[in-house]
């Protein structure tokens, strides 16, 4: 039991301080979205190049951090192991992060960028210095040092969020009307712009590499016991590369859509229409930060309970509960849109808000996915991960050439949608085949039916004002109270 208990708040550890650091970059949303700040446009800009890291991130580390946690696993945690994975990162790295500064200025100009050469210089040294520091988080984990872990990732976050206050919320307001100060003069300038953006994010990681630097183990090469060990190479490369196929599908069923349509859209609309829809992205996010909590919490339970003797009926009822607080989310968010549109607070995004509702909807359906993940883990089938991954990216990348130059970003929220719908369908069915999960799949499509008939009722009265947010929030809190009842009962009847 304290083994259970201690991995138990060890994930909590993990979880919610990732999902803190998260958040806290997610609240820089209103600020660059504020009046004066970030038109639609150059907010796109800044969305679509944040687009290009995930990508390039799951190239740069292709793989490396899982194959060290087998390798290291598997040898008791050997030191070569850890200088191997790090030390090879850290060249791999430093090669691309000189390449992209030579080469900054071709970079911009061939993702549709030629003005924005300074920011893509940044962001080139942000994406190697962010994948020099994976495996050292990684050997943090591995050591069970999840204090230092969290510290690392909340301190990093904290120094980006309080310099993007200081530099567009005391900086640039004193510059615009006229009286800057001293300080004001030597920091800021309005020439960089968007390059703010990335230069605070570079300041940040470059502050999560120095705290990291204790962790860095010795660079000796050859085979002794905390060296570089270059016979680990073929091995750990042989492990980890097909991982990086799965991680670029992935990425592109997750990121693909502000990407394209910077070439699929008109070049003077494309940006402000990025814009818009990463800023409404945002709103879906709730759902989002509630999967990443889940995931964290519910891996090592899956895998705890796999033997049990109950344990496929525990699994079907967790994703009852699962799906009913997901569409809780979605009932909050979408019966008070109203409300939470001023987490973007300049109207000029707002148009974009109709992409939410099929957003939130699709990561509903990307939470059930992940949810039933299970299934292809405890079988060792670890492929169909792979597999699935693929034919989403396929399918999204499709939809997305076919819509977006017909519907801009509406098309892209729906191929998100399709995609990733999709997804949980395939697994299900081919799940039910190896390893057979009793889900109740008429109450997780009754609670995701229920939210949007409730939603939809909602708006088709016309009501307003105190009596307008009194119905919906006792809509809000009578879907809540049925799930509750529903969830309540005892499991052979709850799992029928």
């Amino acid at each position: 039991m304290s083994v259970l208990r201690k991995l138990a708040g060890q994930t909590a550890i993990y979880g919610v301080s990732s999902i803190v650091a998260r958040f806290l970059n997610y609240l820089l949303t209103p600020l660059y979205t504020s009046r004066g700040v970030f038109a639609p446009a150059a907010f796109g800009v800044i969305t679509s190049l944040y687009s290009w890291t995930a990508f390039l991130n799951v190239v740069l580390t292709y793989g490396m951090e899982t194959a060290f946690f087998r390798f290291a696993n598997k040898h008791d945690g050997n030191s070569r192991i850890y200088a191997t994975a790090a030390y090879l990162l850290a060249a791999t790295s430093t090669v691309f992060m000189l390449l992209g500064l030579l080469f900054a200025n071709s970079i911009a100009a061939g993702i549709g960028y030629p003005e924005h050469a300074f920011s893509v210089r940044l962001l080139v040294a942000i994406i190697g210095i962010e994948a020099m520091t994976a495996v050292p988080m990684a050997s943090l984990r591995l050591k069970n040092r999840p204090w230092k872990f969290a510290a690392i990732n909340v301190i990093s976050v904290l120094v980006n969020v309080v310099l993007n206050l200081f530099i567009f919320m005391y900086c640039k307001p004193l510059f615009d009307s006229g009286s800057p100060n001293a300080i004001v003069h030597a920091v800021y300038s309005p020439a960089i712009g968007v390059g703010y953006v990335f230069l605070i994010n570079l300041i940040s990681s470059g502050l999560k590499f120095l705290l990291l630097l204790a962790e860095w183990p010795s660079p000796r090469l050859g085979k002794t016991e905390a060296g570089f060990d270059t016979s680990l190479l073929r091995p750990m490369l042989a492990f980890s590369l097909p991982l990086l196929v799965a991680g670029l599908a992935g990425m592109t069923n997750e990121t693909a859509d502000r990407l394209l349509m910077k070439h699929l859209l008109p070049a003077n609309i494309a940006d402000a229409q990025i814009g818009i829809y990463g800023a409404c992205y945002k709103l879906a996010m709730l759902i989002t930060l509630f999967i990443q909590a889940f995931r964290f919490a519910a891996e090592p339970f899956f895998f705890s309970h796999a033997k049990e003797k109950d344990s496929r009926q525990t699994f079907a009822r967790i994703m009852n509960i699962f799906v009913a607080v997901c569409m809780s989310a979605f009932l909050l968010v979408m019966l008070f849109l109203d409300a939470f549109k001023w987490f973007i607070p300049n109207p000029a995004y707002w148009p974009g808000l109709v992409v939410v509702p099929v957003l939130m909807l699709a990561n509903v359906f990307l939470g059930i996915y992940y949810n039933q993940s299970v299934w292809y883990k405890l079988s060792d089938r670890t492929r169909v991960g792979s597999t699935i991954s693929i034919i989403g990216a396929i399918i999204t990348l499709v939809l997305l050439f076919w819509w977006i130059p017909v519907f801009g970003y509406l098309g892209a929220a729906w191929a998100t949608f399709i995609c990733y719908s999709s997804m949980a369908v395939i697994s299900y069915v081919w799940g039910q085949k190896h390893y057979p999960v009793p889900y109740n799949v008429k109450r997780v499509l009754g609670y995701m039916a229920a939210g949007v008939f409730l939603w939809w009722g909602c708006e088709q009265l016309p009501l307003a004002g105190v009596l307008k947010y009194a119905l919906r929030a006792l809509v809000f809190v009578a879907f809540g109270a049925w799930a509750w009842w529903l969830e309540k009962q005892p499991m052979s009847r709850a799992g029928r």
